[in-house]
């Protein structure tokens, strides 16, 4: 490969809807451009069983058709896609920015676009780290099929949390949803589904203490916020959904961030730091959904190209 082949007017860290959005602009845009993303295609929403709020499909659309028919179009134009490929480090230079790989390949741009979403935050107690992998998981659609006939837990009571438990109700005999709260968080219309589930138990104004097992998951010792009881849950799996946290490690040294390491980006996705561009999920921002992370993405590409003319 010749050193001009690495050479590119933008470059794009995140293969979810904001990443392919800024993608599909900037190919468009006549620009040069190349999308690392390290894992699947897609981003988070690929992970989601049914996504039933983006607009035009009036049935809904699974999550893993997304990133694919994104992906297409995108590439239909000349995007260039890297997967499975990982940005390490990414150093100012005078006239762009210097993007070393996990391959150890070093990329230039002129532009900076990070769409690299954000993760689910780890509760922190006994068991969770040892037993990831083997009981304790993150996402649902992933492994919910490993838990056929078996009690689950289900940590949190945002949208997500109880999304996946309603999903996992397909393959679990019984579902429990920890929350430390007497009422969720989740939109109504999510509360109304959960509840009307008979396979669902809430165990409200209760906190996990530690996910108990040896080799795996084997309960989830909890305790009553209001009289201090603790009891032990016997699931065969905890699925944690307790908040997020962006993925943004890589440009830390940057840009400015809030404290869970969101960039600060106002809605034109400029950064504090010229020719950097944040998109999507890991931007710090009140709402975090397809919609508006698509919208992130095509604003982002041209911006991108704004400032490359300029």
């Amino acid at each position: 490969m010749s050193e001009n082949e690495n050479i590119f007017d933008v470059l794009i860290i995140g293969g979810g809807p904001a990443g392919l959005t800024a993608g599909l602009y900037a190919a468009r845009a006549r620009m040069k451009c190349v999308l690392l993303e390290k894992m699947m295609m897609g981003g988070q929403i690929a992970t989601t069983e049914m996504v039933d709020n983006y607009p035009g499909f009036p049935e809904g659309i699974a999550g893993a058709q997304i990133g694919p028919l994104f992906e297409a179009q995108a590439k239909r134009f000349g995007l260039e896609v890297r997967q499975f490929q990982e940005g390490l480090k990414v150093e100012r230079r005078d006239a762009g920015f210097l993007v070393t790989c996990v391959n150890h390949d070093e990329l230039f741009c002129k532009s900076l676009i990070i769409a690299s979403g954000s993760g689910w935050t780890p509760l922190g107690i006994p068991g969770e780290e040892r037993l990831k992998g083997a009981g304790v998981s993150y996402c649902a659609t992933c492994d919910g099929a490993f838990f056929r006939d078996l009690e689950l837990a289900v940590i949190g009571g945002g949208n997500s949390a109880v999304e996946e438990a309603m999903f996992l109700t397909k393959f679990a005999s019984k579902v429990y949803i920890i929350h430390r709260r007497d009422q969720l968080r989740a939109e109504k219309i999510v509360q109304e589904k959960a509840f009307a589930n008979p396979k669902i138990e809430f165990v409200w104004s209760h906190v996990p203490l530690e996910i108990v097992g040896e080799k795996e998951v084997e309960g989830v010792r909890v305790k009553n916020l209001k009289n201090d009881e603790e009891r032990l849950l016997p699931v065969a799996g905890a699925f944690i959904y307790v908040g997020m946290k962006a993925d943004s490690e890589i440009v830390k040294n940057l840009v400015e961030m809030d404290e869970q390491g969101y960039i600060k980006a106002s809605e034109d996705t400029k950064t504090s730091c010229p020719g950097l561009f944040a998109a999507g999920d890991v931007r710090q921002k009140p709402l975090r959904q397809v919609a508006t992370a698509i919208a992130d993405g095509a604003t982002a590409a041209i911006m991108a190209e704004k400032y490359i003319d300029q």
